[in-house]
């Protein structure tokens, strides 16, 4: 039998963990001097309600390498043989390098048993995470081996597009969790700034004025990356803004010909503590060979308005 285990910025939610019996590491999160585990002794709910009125962003711990042991033990014991653990990018969390300290741990115990681990470094965040242990459940399910789901991860985990707006960079910027450059663009336009995942790192990739231009921009990203093949449900991710996340939601459904599963899942509180208040996010599956860069992304939306330009001049040439 085929275990899943993650860290807890997966964010998916508990009733997939208990449907597909998911088994999360949680991180450790430092609140005022007061330490929590992550979905274990507070919730994304409370954390969200005080987030605002905190004088000092709360830090956060990535889990420690005997909380995956626990899970590992806990695994063998009920009868599985195989464990894929798939963790938050190395270049956001150390949650993969304290999992491999825990491969280390299983490698030295049961190395020369039938048992078998692995550790997938996802280059992602948050949902994007979790979106490929959602789909590797799902393999699961229509009988994928477990070589089978590590080749998988490891083929396609940089295919997971990320997109996630923010209403204020600062949270990314302190925890450092946004390259500095890109944090420097976004402070400078004063725009809601869009970031994808570069090199397992946050990246502003575009910039709108207001939420109606982040679900255009949602909706457009998903109608020219999405990998149909491969995309089968969609994950939106929010904070703070339920509603946010369910007008997303209606604009996927009315404006695309995608008929999957769309998933509405709030951000946990690592995440939560990072990104801030009002945060969205959508995750799927892309085709490997989409660029996707704030300059990039410039340079197409002025070559879409030269292009409408000469439809309009020629319009008017052929109306005289």
């Amino acid at each position: 039998m085929i275990k899943l285990m993650a860290d807890s910025t997966c964010d998916l939610s508990d009733a997939i963990l208990e449907k597909y019996n998911i088994s999360m590491a949680p991180l450790s999160i430092l609140i005022e001097d007061q330490s929590y585990k992550d979905r274990v002794d507070i919730q994304p709910g409370t954390l969200y309600n005080i987030l605002g009125t905190l004088k000092n962003l709360p830090t956060t711990g990535m889990p420690s390498p005997t909380e995956y042991i626990d899970i590992i033990e806990a695994s063998i014991d009920q009868g599985y043989t195989e464990i894929l653990c798939i963790c938050m990018s190395s270049g956001t969390s150390g949650s993969y390098q304290s999992a491999l300290l825990a491969l280390e741990y299983f490698e030295e115990k049961y190395g020369e048993t039938p048992y078998k681990m692995h550790v997938v470094d996802s280059k992602c965040m948050s949902h994007g995470s979790g979106y490929l242990l959602l789909k590797s459940a799902l393999l699961r399910e229509q009988g994928a081996t477990f070589d089978e789901l590590v080749d998988f991860n490891e083929t396609y985990k940089t295919n997971v597009k990320h997109l996630l707006s923010v209403d204020d960079l600062d949270n990314l910027i302190k925890s450092g969790r946004l390259t500095n450059v890109s944090a420097m663009i976004g402070k400078v336009l004063k725009v809601k700034p869009i970031m994808s995942m570069r090199n397992g790192k946050g990246a502003i990739v575009a910039k709108v004025r207001g939420r109606k231009k982040v679900f255009a921009h949602y909706v457009e990203s998903f109608i020219n990356r999405v990998d149909l093949e491969l995309t089968d449900f969609v994950i939106i991710g929010y904070t703070s803004d339920l509603t946010v996340a369910e007008n997303m939601k209606l604009k996927l459904e009315n404006e695309t010909d995608f008929t999957g599963d769309i998933y509405i899942m709030q951000m946990g509180v690592s995440v939560g503590t990072h990104v801030g208040l009002g945060a969205l996010s959508m995750y799927f599956f892309e085709k490997g060979d989409r660029h996707d860069g704030l300059v990039y992304n410039e340079m197409s939306a002025l070559m879409d308005k030269k292009n409408e330009m000469i439809k309009l001049i020629r319009s008017l040439k052929d109306k005289n």
